[in-house]
This record gives structure tokens, C-alpha cells and sequence, in this order.
């Protein structure tokens, strides 16, 4: 079953003007325009959805700084039965094609989901055999592969995974940031562990001691707010104290826990912390037992999607399908908020 989006069910039961209130108050004051991708039908394969959008326009004189960054999400490929090697292999194929797919659209900044290269294990209650996806940062297997396709198609690629630092004998949920050399840029680490449900993340790996960190690109600055975090807007904020223009929040979220927060939070930092916010969420349902009940199954909703420092977003691409988002941001705009608001930052000396 094709689940329709709040966005298509909008545009297929209203109209006119009252399509237009609905819009505005689902995108924000400045709906961002349809980008047109150049692409062929062999690009996509297992990529079902491609959509593009810009947040430029012609609201300021200044020359516009121009990035265009992609969001990747994803159902895992191989059942959980199979084996470690056969279930990451398939998924890095997957990410392969994904990323020269971006490369064909013009991409610079690429982020995946959340522990992209395997399913998401932390519900199982179980290390072993799951824990055995976890790989150096450094040197394992996903991040040696994305680096020549980093350097390939000169775009800075992030890449989420469960890392296993082999010196502190430590799991961490981290993400990887390769830069357009083709070289590790450096590493962001999730600082906040759910304990909910099913999800005793605790029992798998650590909290961060990296802080949050803002990495320096070629085509900006940008921090990673892992999953869980977009809950503590004091995540966001510490990004932006460390001068980010890009967060990413890849994520691997539920139906049962988040969906009616989801297009919320992303939106909010954004518009809080004056930077662009992409969030990213898995798709697909993943099962860890041969049992029928849904105690062994969690059920990802996708509906990635890209909020800017206006507190405009885009519309969330599917909620059940691989697919590929592709937006055009104008970073100049992470300080041109209206003269009002600037006042009010004056006035308020806190809000600095």
C-alpha cells in the first residue's frame, strides 16, 4: 500500500485560495520553487522518487551563495536474515547509485539517513549478531568506498553509521563527514541516547564527548544533530553557536513515536537558529523475528525534508518509498533575517 502525503491530500481535496492558506501555512512565507532535474529513467532503478526544490529568489541585491545538497532516504534492501556482509553490500550498492545520481543533478552536499548501511538493530534487545555492522570511522568498508566517490564527484558526502572505535574497544552512533578530496573531514557523534520503548540505545553504544562540531567545506559550514537530538533544542542551538549554515538530522524514526512532531522541529531550529535544517527519516519496515506481532517490527514514515532560516520548508518527499530530495539553498540568508527581527535581537540581548 502507497501512502499519500499531508501534501497530496491537501492538493487533491482543495483549491484556489484555500489551497493557497494551506500552503502557506504548511511551507512557510516563501514556499520554495520546483527545481528541474536532468536525469534518466536508468538513473533511478530502486530510486522511486526524485524531487527538487530552491529556496532562491529575488528578495535581496546581494549576490546569492548558492549550494546544492541532496537528502537520501531509504528502506534496507536485504531481509535481517541475511547475512552482515550481504545485507551492507546491498545498501552500499544502493548508496552508490544514489550518489551518482546527485552527481548527475549537480550536488555538493550529500547526507544519508541515519546508520544508513544497516537496518536499525537498537529494538532487537540483542549485540549479537547486530553489533558486527559496526566499522572503523576511518578505514571501514562504507567510508572508504564513499570517499572515492567523494572525491569523484567533488561533493561532501555525510555519512551516518555505528562506529567501532577499535582503541577505546567503544561503539558510537557517529556520522562521517568526507570532504570533496575525498578525505575524512571529521566526525560528529550523537550526544543524546533514547531510552524508549523498544529503542535502548544505551545498551549498544555512548554518548558523545565530541561536543558539536561545525565542519568547514568547500561549500559551507555545516554540523550533524543526529536523530533523537532534534528533540533538545539546545542541540540545534549549540550548532549554531559554532557558526554552522547547514545541520543535517539524519534519523530513523517510528510511526508510533514522532510522526506528528516530524514536520515541526526541523522547521522550528531552523527559524530559531537562523540556518537551513535537513532532515532526513528511513522508510520501509524492518523485521527481527519470524514472529507476525509488531514487537519485532519498526515501521520508518521517510517525509524527508528541508526548512530554511525563514521557517519555510519544503514539502516532505514519500512516506513509504526510496527517494531523493535535491534543494538549492542561499546561504547569504542565515543573516538576513527582516529588520523587525534584528530589532528584537537588540532589544532582547539573550536572543544574540
Amino acid at each position: 500500500m502507497e501512502y499519500q502525503t499531508l501534501e497530496s491530500i491537501l492538493q487533491s481535496n482543495l483549491s484556489g485560495e484555500e489551497l493557497k492558506f494551506a500552503n502557506h501555512l504548511l511551507f512557510g512565507p516563501n514556499i520554495p520553487r520546483e527545481l528541474h532535474l536532468e536525469y534518466s529513467a536508468e538513473d533511478l532503478q530502486d530510486i522511486a522518487e526524485v524531487k527538487g526544490y530552491s529556496f532562491l529568489d529575488n528578495s535581496s541585491s546581494k549576490t546569492p551563495r548558492v549550494v546544492r545538497i541532496a537528502l537520501f532516504q531509504n528502506a534496507i534492501v536485504e531481509k535481517t536474515t541475511a547475512s552482515i556482509s550481504k545485507q551492507r553490500d546491498a545498501l552500499l550498492d544502493l548508496g552508490k547509485r544514489a550518489i551518482n545520481l546527485a552527481a548527475k543533478c549537480g550536488v555538493q552536499i550529500f547526507c544519508f539517513q541515519e546508520c544508513w548501511d544497516m537496518p536499525i538493530i537498537f529494538c532487537t534487545q540483542k549485540k549479537l549478531p547486530w553489533v558486527e555492522f559496526a566499522q572503523d570511522a576511518y578505514k571501514g568498508p562504507t567510508t572508504l568506498m564513499l570517499c572515492e566517490l567523494a572525491k569523484l564527484h567533488n561533493m561532501v558526502i555525510v555519512s551516518p553509521i555505528l562506529e567501532r572505535d577499535n582503541d577505546e574497544d567503544c561503539l558510537w552512533n557517529t556520522a562521517v563527514v568526507i570532504d570533496n578530496n575525498g578525505k575524512v573531514l571529521g566526525i560528529s557523534r550523537k550526544n543524546h541516547i533514547p531510552i524508549s520503548g523498544r529503542f535502548g540505545e544505551s545498551y549498544y553504544y555512548n554518548p558523545s564527548e565530541l561536543g558539536h562540531p561545525v565542519f568547514q567545506t568547500e561549500f559551507g559550514r555545516i554540523g550533524v544533530c543526529i536523530c533523537y537530538e532534534r528533540h533538545h533544542p539546545q542541540c540545534f542551538f549549540s550548532y549554531a553557536l559554532n557558526s554552522a549554515e547547514i545541520v543535517f538530522n539524519p534519523s530513523a524514526t517510528v510511526k508510533s513515536f514522532s510522526e506528528s512532531l516530524w514536520p515541526i522541529e526541523a522547521r522550528d531550529a531552523a527559524f530559531q537558529n537562523e540556518f537551513y535544517v535537513g532532515a532526513i527519516n528511513r522508510v520501509g519496515q524492518e523485521q527481527f523475528d519470524s514472529s507476525s506481532d509488531s514487537q519485532g517490527m519498526s515501521s520508518f514514515y521517510g517525509s524527508s525534508y528541508v526548512s530554511g532560516p525563514d521557517g519555510s520548508k519544503t514539502p516532505g518527499i514519500s512516506l513509504d518509498r526510496n527517494g531523493l530530495l535535491v534543494v538549492d539553498l542561499n546561504l547569504n540568508k542565515c543573516s538576513q533575517r527582516s529588520s523587525t527581527e534584528r530589532l528584537a535581537k537588540l532589544s532582547f540581548p539573550f536572543m544574540k
